[in-house]
């Protein structure tokens, strides 16, 4: 199990805080084993570019100040920490809580679910709560999978249902797309993982039946870097870009599986701490894995034995995991979302929602976006991650 680490954690609406004369908002440093330290950041006015000037109380120090972000540290653990508000913040696009999101290869459009039974663009099909939505790499097709056991694809251009997948057991908790689109997978409560025909609506092939519900998937091409077998038979002409990937299964059962997609032989399982909520791959042989106890362990599917890295920035559950650049984002059910510094034990937090979980991040280029339960799509500009 991984050692919880030295964090700092700041008010989550800082930004607008310390833009009021006076303006104040806590500050603390968590030490596992260690009291809490606890301090205070003040406003001292408006500079004249409007970047607040603000002071520490004698606990931590304040390092950097702009608009969107601040640095501080805490001398006493040598550690510091730079926060980033969001550089936009969209708080009407659903009626409640936000689940799910999802950003187009282009970066021109944006697709987003909610427990209002919707999904925007305004695409209105499901008949109870909408888990998850996907983009397909044209843009143009969007997949769903919610609580009433149904996968859907939809036109981006005038929201008609184009396909519908039936065959699921329970609610849908995950979907992927293969290729181009012309096979996608899904993971349900059921404990299966399906691969189907996105076209004609059909189930091609069960890839996984666990008993164990399957909380997310992961697909991508591994090439040589590991033995993907050989179907032990004759593949559906419907199977369409299969060969050479690695689809990875995050399961309720403490178990992080990955199976080939095309010969659906079990490549490697790997036994966590604790319910795995999500993961991803990071490279073409490593694989994120975010459990329900506020770990995230490291694998390289070559030698999945034992973790390369465990980290434990929270307590809290790890509710997603996206590569971005060359790190990740990984989001918890406090509210914090955490881009750890490549080549530093550095982070970068992203704040806004007020200890709210923040279930699912989304990224192109520079930009991230976070849905929360609090209803919000917040939308983050990165700076350069030195």
């Amino acid at each position: 199990m991984a050692a919880a680490a030295t964090m700092l954690s700041i008010q989550g609406d800082w930004d607008q805080v310390l833009r009021e004369a006076e303006g104040e908002v806590w500050v603390s440093c968590k030490i596992p084993g260690k009291p809490t330290i606890r301090g205070s950041l003040t406003s001292k006015g408006i500079s004249s570019d409007e970047v607040p000037e603000v002071t520490a109380s004698e606990e931590f120090v304040v390092q950097e100040v702009t608009k969107n972000r601040i640095t501080v540290s805490c001398p006493e653990e040598n550690i510091s920490c730079t926060f980033l508000s969001p550089y936009a913040s969209f708080s009407h696009i659903h009626e409640k809580n936000v689940s799910y999101l999802d950003i187009s290869s282009g970066g021109d459009l944006g697709v987003s679910s909610s427990t209002d039974q919707t999904f925007k663009s305004v695409l209105e099909g499901h008949t109870r709560d909408v888990f998850s939505c996907k983009f397909f790499p044209s843009g143009q097709e969007v997949l769903s999978g919610g609580l009433d056991s149904l996968v859907k694809v939809w036109s981006v251009n005038d929201g008609s249902c184009l396909a519908t997948m039936k065959g699921h057991r329970g609610s849908i908790l995950d979907i992927a797309v293969v290729a181009d689109g012309q096979n996608v997978i899904s993971s349900g409560q059921d404990g299966t993982a399906r691969l189907w025909d996105s076209a004609q609506g059909a189930c091609i092939a069960v890839v996984d039946d666990s008993y164990s519900p399957i909380n997310a998937i992961a697909v991508a091409e591994v090439g040589n870097a590991v033995n993907l077998g050989s179907p032990k038979e004759t593949p559906s002409n419907r199977e369409v870009g299969t060969e050479g990937k690695l689809v990875v299964l995050a399961r309720e059962d403490k178990s992080l599986e990955g199976v080939s997609l095309h010969s659906r032989q079990s490549v490697f399982d790997f036994e966590g701490s604790d319910a795995f909520n999500c993961c991803t791959f990071i490279s073409s042989v490593g694989v994120l894995a975010g459990g329900l106890d506020g770990n995230i362990i490291h694998v390289d599917i070559r030698n999945p034995k034992s973790a390369v890295e465990t980290v434990s920035w929270s307590e809290t559950p790890v509710l997603s995991l996206v590569p971005f650049r060359d790190t990740y984002v990984a989001s918890y059910g406090n509210g914090t979302c955490y881009i750890p510094l490549k080549g530093s034990e550095q982070v970068l937090q992203l704040t806004g929602p007020n200890r709210q979980p923040v279930f699912q991040v989304a990224a192109w280029k520079k930009l991230v976006y976070t849905c929360c339960r609090d209803g919000f799509i917040r939308k983050y500009e990165i700076p350069d991650l030195g």
